[in-house]
C-alpha cells in the first residue's frame, strides 16, 4: 500500500534497497558455497564455517578485502598459539587459562593501539585461539586435529565470501572517498556560513567536531587504498594530499569566525567587511552558484581589504586583517580541496587540476598506550573470570559459554564502552531463538538433500543479511546469525535434539550475560577517562610544539590534532553537562597549534630583539600546556603570557612586514584571541 510523503509523492510502504539486497545475496551465495565444500570435504563443524562467512562479510565489500589477509594471518597465529599452549599445559588448567587470558589481552592491546586494518589480525588471533581452545580443554589429546579442522573451516569461509563479493558486488574505494570528501565539503560550507553569520561560540560542540571526524575517517579510508586494485585514479598520494588540505579547512574557518565574534563585540562591522562576509556566506550557502572565477574574486577582495589595514597599529585593524587573511586562506583551501575531489575517479572539469604536494607516506594516527593497555587488561580479566566461574561450578556447558563470551568480548573490545552494544546483542539473540526452533523442529525434518536445504535457508539468511547491510540495524545481525546457525548445528547428519538445542542456547545466552556483567563492571567508566587522556595527549604535543629546543613537523602535528579531535567527538556526548571536559575546546587548541607553527618558522627571519620576544611567547605557551597536562584540566593562561604576546605584537609592528613576519604577526593576533578572548583590546606601547 503506498503512503503519501510530505512532498505529495506516493512511496511504497515497503521498498527493498537494491544495494543492500545485493550484499545479502552475495553473502548467501558465499554461504551456499561454503556449506557445499564443508559437506563434501566432511569437515567436522560446517556450522563454524557458515558462521565465519557472516562474521567476515561487511556491507562495504571493498572495505573487507584488506581485512581478509589479516584475518587469515590471525587465524593461523591463534592456531599456532593454541597448539603451543594446550598440550604443554593440559595438566595445569589454572596456568593454561592465565596464559590464554594474557595472550588474548595482549592481542587486544595491539588491536586497540594499531587502529589500521592490521588490527583485524590481532583481533582474530585473540578470539580464534580462545574459541579453539576452550571447548576442548576437557579433552586436549586431539587439540592438533581440532585446530587444523577449525583453521580449514574458517579458511574455506573467508575464501568463499571474498570470491562471492568480488564477483557479485565489485567495489572500488574511489566513489566512497569521493562521496566522503564531498559530504565533508558540503558540511564545512554550511557550518562556516553559520559561524560567519552568527555567534561562533554558540554553535554546538558536536556540530563542529563532526568535521574532524569526517577528516579522520577519510584518512583511515586512505589506509585501505593499497589493497584496492580498482583505485588507480584515486591514488594513495592524491587522497593523502586531499586529507591534508581538508585538515586545514577546519581551523581556518573556525579562526575566521572567532575573529568576527571579537570584532562584533568591539563595534559593528564596517560596510566593506560586512559586504564581503555577506557575499562569502551567500556563496557558501549555494545562493550564488559560481565557477572558480567568482571564488577567486572573493579571495582578491579579502586580500585587498586586508592590505588597507596592514599598516594600522590598533587592535580593531589587526582583527580585520586576521579575518580577511583567514577567510582568503579558507576559500583557497576549499577550492583546492574541491579540485582534488574532482580528480578522484576522473579528469577534472573546469579549473586546472591540483598537483599533489609532497605528503607523508601515511596518515598520522594518535595512539595511546595506556588506553590500549586498559582494554587489553579488561579483556584478559574478563576471560579469566569466565573460566574461573566455569571451573568452580563444574558446569558441563561452561566451556561453550567461555568460548562465546571470549568471542563477544574480543569482537567489541576496541570500543570504549561495549555494554550498550552487548545489551542489543542479547536482545537480538533472544529474538532469534523462536526462528531457530521453527527451522530445527518443524522445517528441516522435511528437507532432503543439499539443494533443498539451501533453498529452505534462503528466506532466513537473506533477511538477516539485509539487516546486516542496513547501518542502523547492522549490530543486530551478528547475534542473529550466531543464534540461528549455532542452534541449527549444520552437521553432516541432521540432528533435532531438544536438550542439545536448549543447552546450546543457554550457553550462548550465558556467554552474552556474563560478558555484559563483566563489561559493566570494568569498562563502562572508561569513556570519560579515555577522552581526558586524549585531551592531555593533545596538550603534551602542544607543549612540545612550542618548545624551540624540539624539532617539529607541522603537517604531522596537524594530522594528529585533527585525529584526536575526531576521536573525542563521540566521547563528548556522554560527558555530563557540568563536566570539566566541555571546557577543553579542541578546536581552540587546534587553532593555537597552527598559530605556533608560523611563529617558530619566523624565528630565523626576524632581528635578535624580535626573536627574543617571540621566544618568550613560545616559552610561556609551552609552560601553559605543561601546566594543563599536569593538572588534567584547562588551566587559565597567566597574565605573563598576555604581556609577552602584546610585546611581541608591538615589536612585529615596528619591523618590516616580510612574508614570514607577516604570518607570525597574524599568528600572534590569533593566539591572543584564542587564549584571552575577554582581555582588553591590544594597545601599542609606542602609541601611548
Amino acid at each position: 500500500m503506498p503512503v503519501q510523503t510530505s512532498a505529495g509523492a506516493a512511496q511504497p510502504f515497503f521498498a527493498i534497497d537494491s544495494q543492500k539486497f545485493l550484499f545479502s545475496f552475495s553473502s548467501y551465495i558465499a554461504a551456499a558455497a561454503t556449506l557445499a565444500i564443508a559437506f563434501s570435504a566432511s569437515l567436522p563443524r560446517p556450522w563454524w564455517a557458515l558462521l565465519t562467512v557472516y562474521v567476515t562479510a561487511q556491507p562495504m565489500a571493498g572495505a573487507f578485502r584488506p581485512k581478509i589477509f589479516y584475518r587469515l594471518g590471525g587465524i593461523v597465529t591463534g592456531a599456532v598459539v593454541t597448539v603451543a599452549l594446550v598440550p604443554n599445559l593440559q595438566n595445569s588448567p589454572e596456568l593454561l587459562i592465565l596464559c590464554l587470558a594474557a595472550w588474548t589481552g595482549f592481542c587486544i592491546y595491539l588491536a586497540v593501539l594499531d587502529r589500521t586494518p592490521r588490527a583485524f589480525l590481532f583481533q582474530m588471533a585473540a578470539f580464534s585461539s580462545a574459541v579453539i581452545s576452550f571447548p576442548y580443554l576437557d579433552d586436549p589429546g586431539n587439540i592438533f586435529t581440532t585446530t587444523i579442522s577449525r583453521v580449514e573451516e574458517m579458511t574455506v569461509a573467508i575464501v568463499c565470501v571474498s570470491i562471492a563479493h568480488a564477483l557479485l558486488q565489485p567495489w572500488s574505494a574511489t566513489p566512497v572517498i569521493r562521496s566522503k570528501a564531498e559530504a565533508f565539503l558540503a558540511h564545512a560550507s554550511r557550518w562556516t556560513a553559520e559561524a560567519l553569520g552568527s555567534r561562533h561560540t554558540a554553535l554546538e560542540y558536536e556540530h563542529r567536531r563532526t568535521l574532524a571526524a569526517d577528516v579522520t575517517e577519510l584518512g583511515m579510508i586512505a589506509i585501505h587504498l593499497p589493497f584496492d586494485q580498482r583505485a588507480a585514479p584515486a591514488t594513495r598520494r592524491l587522497v593523502l594530499s586531499l586529507q591534508e588540505r581538508l585538515a586545514t579547512v577546519l581551523p581556518l574557518a573556525s579562526a575566521a569566525a572567532n575573529r568576527l565574534d571579537l570584532l562584533r563585540e568591539l563595534s559593528p562591522l564596517d560596510a566593506p567587511l560586512e559586504a564581503l562576509i555577506d557575499d562569502v556566506i551567500l556563496w557558501l550557502g549555494g545562493v550564488i552558484d559560481t565557477p572558480g572565477a567568482v571564488e577567486r574574486a572573493l579571495v582578491d577582495r579579502c586580500r585587498a581589504l586586508a592590505a588597507l589595514h596592514e599598516q594600522t597599529a590598533d587592535w580593531e585593524g589587526l582583527l580585520v586583517v586576521s579575518v580577511c587573511e583567514r577567510v582568503a586562506e579558507f576559500l583557497e583551501a576549499l577550492d583546492d580541496s574541491r579540485r582534488l575531489v574532482q580528480q578522484i575517479g576522473g579528469a577534472p572539469e573546469g579549473p586546472q587540476p591540483v598537483t599533489p604536494e609532497t605528503v607523508s607516506e601515511s596518515y598520522p594516527l594518535a595512539r595511546d598506550h595506556s588506553v590500549a593497555a586498559l582494554a587489553g587488561l579488561a579483556t584478559a580479566t574478563a576471560i579469566a573470570l569466565y573460566c574461573a566461574v566455569w571451573i568452580l561450578l563444574a558446569w558441563p556447558n561452561g566451556s561453550a559459554t567461555a568460548a562465546f563470551a571470549a568471542l563477544i568480548t574480543c569482537s567489541f573490545a576496541v570500543q570504549d564502552d561495549p555494554a550498550p552494544v552487548i545489551g542489543r546483542y542479547l536482545g537480538a539473540t533472544l529474538m532469534t531463538f523462536p526462528l531457530a526452533a521453527l527451522y530445527l523442529f518443524a522445517i528441516l525434518p522435511r528437507v532432503d538433500g543439499y539443494g533443498m536445504l539451501i533453498v529452505t535457508l534462503a528466506p532466513a539468511l537473506l533477511w538477516m543479511g539485509y539487516i546486516q547491510a542496513d547501518p542502523p540495524r547492522s549490530a543486530r545481525a551478528l547475534p542473529m546469525f550466531s543464534c540461528f546457525i549455532v542452534g541449527l548445528g549444520f552437521l553432516a547428519r541432521f540432528q533435532a535434539d531438544f536438550a542439545v538445542f536448549i543447552n546450546t542456547g543457554l550457553a550462548q545466552v550465558g556467554g552474552v550475560v556474563t560478558t555484559l556483567a563483566v563489561t559493566k563492571l570494568f569498562r563502562s567508566t572508561n569513556v570519560l577517562w579515555t577522552a581526558r587522556r586524549i585531551v592531555r595527549g593533545n596538550w603534551a604535543d602542544l607543549e612540545q610544539l612550542a618548545n624551540i629546543r624540539r624539532p617539529f613537523e607541522a603537517e604531522r602535528w596537524t594530522g594528529l590534532a585533527v585525529d584526536r579531535l575526531g576521536q573525542i567527538a563521540a566521547r563528548m556526548a556522554v560527558a555530563p553537562a557540568g563536566d570539566a571536559l566541555h571546557e577543553t575546546d579542541g578546536l581552540a587548541d587546534l587553532r593555537i597549534g597552527r598559530n605556533i607553527i608560523p611563529i617558530r618558522r619566523a624565528l630565523v627571519a626576524v632581528p635578535h630583539d624580535v626573536r627574543h620576544a617571540l621566544g618568550m611567547v613560545l616559552s610561556e605557551t609551552s609552560s601553559l600546556f605543561r601546566a594543563r597536562r599536569q593538572a588534567g584540566e584547562a588551566v587559565s593562561p597567566p597574565v605573563s603570557l598576555l604581556e609577552a604576546i602584546d610585546a611581541a605584537i608591538d615589536d612585529m609592528l615596528a619591523s618590516a612586514q616580510l612574508a614570514p613576519r607577516h604570518q607570525a604577526l597574524l599568528a600572534l593576533v590569533g593566539m591572543r584571541c584564542n587564549l584571552f578572548p575577554a582581555a582588553l583590546p591590544f594597545e601599542s606601547a609606542r602609541a601611548r
